[in-house]
């Protein structure tokens, strides 16, 4: 057998949690701690305690536990991929938790490669259609009913690259039904016509394959990233 290539932690394990931990396992990894809900009354010096050892840990559980996740782990000494979303009331917070610590994170609205990609295709196109006054921006999302937060972070994500084009907010549009993996739609709208970029994803695995990637790329850097620079740094080396 092979040596594993990482020894990585997972914190949650839900849908998520379980997909990244088998993608994990075939590209190679070592899963160490598994945190579950059941572990959520131990205190963050036992949980740092724990996770030492690890390369990298990522996280997708809930926005409440992020910043006591995201402590554990500049405790510890363990580079975090944050996949969980709505923490950014937090996020002064978490930034200050890992320059006091001199720690690592990488955190996302998406951590799908594909939709990193669509945030620059859709830069490109609001940095055009700006300067042309007939067309008005717009966001549409769609999530499975269990989402709990909406707009979702992508769209909101998807807003502030296109508010700082347009120098006003731009309208987003949010539907939770059924078990839709995650669609998202900028358009620009005019009398005569309207320009319409969709991403939807098939499913989670483009998620997984993402913060796997981001917890590869951490290992031995400090400070905090957003995924999109992650992306940026490979498609600018042409890796």
């Amino acid at each position: 057998m092979s040596e594993s290539r990482f020894k990585l932690a997972l914190i949650g394990c839900g849908a998520m949690g379980q997909l990244v931990a088998s993608l994990g396992r075939k590209g190679g990894d070592e899963i160490g701690l598994v945190f579950s809900s059941s572990n959520a009354n131990q205190s963050v010096e036992d949980f740092s305690q724990h996770l030492k050892g690890h390369d990298a840990a990522i996280d997708f559980s809930i926005a409440t536990a992020v910043l006591r996740n995201v402590e554990a782990c500049a405790r510890a000494g363990v580079p975090l991929v944050e996949g969980t979303t709505g923490w950014k009331q937090d996020q002064e917070r978490v930034a200050a938790l890992v320059r006091d610590y001199d720690a690592a994170l990488v955190y996302g609205a998406n951590f799908s490669v594909g939709m990193n990609i669509f945030y620059r295709i859709a830069q490109t196109a609001s940095n055009d259609f700006a300067k042309i006054d007939q067309y008005a921006p717009f966001i549409e999302e769609a999530h499975h009913s269990r989402k709990r937060d909406a707009p979702s972070g992508t769209a909101l994500r998807l807003g502030e690259f296109m508010k700082e084009r347009y120098e006003r907010d731009i309208p987003i549009s949010s539907t939770r039904a059924g078990y839709i993996p995650g669609t998202h739609r900028v358009g620009f709208d005019s009398e005569a016509d309207q320009v319409l970029l969709t991403h939807t994803a098939r499913s989670r695995q483009g998620f997984a394959s993402g913060a796997l990637l981001a917890a590869h790329w951490i290992i031995g850097r400090k400070g905090m990233f957003e995924f999109g620079e992650v992306v940026d740094e490979i498609v600018s080396d042409g890796s």
